[in-house]
């Protein structure tokens, strides 16, 4: 009996000696893949942040565009105070030439919405020219409106 105890506390040493090498294994293995993992983070924050500087960089450039004036100023009479002011910050040819020719499109119909008939013709064919002028804006060109196009580039130059 003293016998099987002796051996049943040698297997029991030799379990609690497997099982700490076991253990120092896994502290070991769990640090490297800690110094790894640590590693990637690293990694991914450098490129989340050039991403993001990339990103910023690229909306500052879009910003100052003066495509996107052009395109705002055809929005409402709110648009065009808003490109206005973003065309007087940095003043591009492009958001003026489109500023400009708002400006004449919304005071032609301004003035000539009050009246009946004529009015109502006259706004149409302003719509008309508005269309064309926005697509002329998203297309990055820069097309006076038919009929006066040209005379609101003329008239309105200090904007």
């Amino acid at each position: 009996m003293a016998d099987d105890n002796k051996d049943l506390g040698d297997e029991l040493n030799d379990m609690l000696g497997d099982a700490k090498e076991g253990a120092k294994k896994a502290v070991n293995k769990a640090e490297e893949m800690a110094g790894d993992a640590k590693e990637k983070v690293k990694e991914v924050y450098q490129d989340a942040k050039e991403a993001t500087s990339d990103f910023a960089d690229d909306a500052k450039e879009v910003l100052s565009d003066g495509k996107n004036i052009g395109i705002i100023a055809h929005i409402t009479l709110i648009g065009w105070i808003i490109a206005l002011v973003m065309n007087s910050s940095k003043k591009t040819e492009f958001g003026s030439f489109y500023i400009r020719q708002m400006l004449g499109l919304m005071l032609i119909g301004f003035a000539t919405g009050w009246i009946p008939i004529l009015g109502l013709i006259i706004g149409f064919v302003l719509f008309i020219a508005w269309v064309m002028s926005l697509i002329s804006a998203l297309g990055g060109e820069q097309k006076p409106v038919f009929l006066l196009g040209a005379q609101f580039q003329e008239w309105f130059k200090g904007l």
